[in-house]
């Protein structure tokens, strides 16, 4: 239920696997007149993204942090995917890269257990809000307006771990973005994906029960033939060099608002794959 997906670009001589300052911290520090937030550049890659998808979330981004509005599922969510995460690789000191990262919860949540975060996004909204609340948490979080794409030249193999969550649903073609956040981990480091499963019960389940009956998210979030089969996902994963360690289903149940794993993921469904 999130976004695509930092520039790279930002001041010359940066350490070999840094990503360079951009965006207010660098213009403040420069002096020069701030671009446009999602300004990459005439000879930026292509991102992998849609605009309708984008700008559909961008919409939300000022309801992004109401545990209460359209994003809640999201919040009953988090806590459960980021201990899938914690569990499976440290992450004291670890960098961290959230691709897709929307208003901030998953980063904040890793922040919290000593991850070293990088969150990146297309929606400039979503940003704005995410880095507004990370300011008022006290919490330092490196947020950016960028595709994934943009990190490769500078930054391909240097992340510990990479987070996408709900993500590889809105995306053009999640294949290629398999491959892409395959690129951004460094060797035998992690990757952890969250979709939705492709089949009737989750077309029932999550797009008629979740969108248009019980309203837990807004109606049009998801469009069945972008769901994403675990086969679908293991496949790609492979093809990029991944190995799939792990897939869990998550069940929410709407009436107590609980969430937990399971092992069925024929609706919503967590991967832990790791690079080989």
């Amino acid at each position: 239920m999130k976004t695509a997906q930092s520039t790279t670009g930002g001041a010359s001589g940066a350490p070999p696997g840094t990503l360079p300052s951009t965006g207010a911290a660098a213009t403040e520090a420069s002096g020069a007149e701030a671009p446009a937030a999602n300004a990459l550049g005439a000879d930026a890659p292509a991102a992998n993204a849609d605009g309708a998808e984008i700008g559909k979330f961008d919409a939300l981004a000022g309801r992004f942090w109401d545990p209460q509005g359209e994003f809640r599922p999201l919040h009953l969510l988090n806590p459960v995917r980021a201990r899938f995460v914690a569990d499976r690789a440290p992450l004291a000191g670890a960098r961290v890269l959230d691709v897709g990262c929307g208003g901030g919860l998953l980063c904040e949540a890793l922040a919290r257990a000593g991850a070293r975060v990088t969150g990146i996004d297309l929606a400039p909204g979503m940003i704005e809000v995410a880095q507004l609340h990370a300011t008022g948490q006290a919490l330092e979080i490196d947020y950016r307006v960028a595709p994934a794409e943009s990190l490769l030249e500078r930054a391909a193999g240097s992340f510990d771990i990479v987070t996408s969550m709900e993500m590889l649903e809105h995306v053009p073609d999640p294949r290629q973005m398999t491959a892409t956040l395959a690129q951004l981990v460094r060797p035998a480091g992690h990757v952890f994906l969250s979709t939705l499963n492709r089949n009737l019960k989750s077309f029932l389940l999550a797009i008629v029960g979740g969108e248009y009956l019980l309203r837990l998210i807004p109606r049009g979030t998801h469009e069945y033939e972008r769901l994403i089969r675990p086969s679908e996902l293991a496949q790609w994963a492979r093809a990029a060099g991944l190995t799939l360690r792990e897939i869990a289903g998550i069940e929410l149940n709407p009436i107590d608002r609980t969430v937990a794993l399971s092992r069925d993921p024929s609706v919503n469904y967590l991967a832990h794959l790791s690079r080989t």
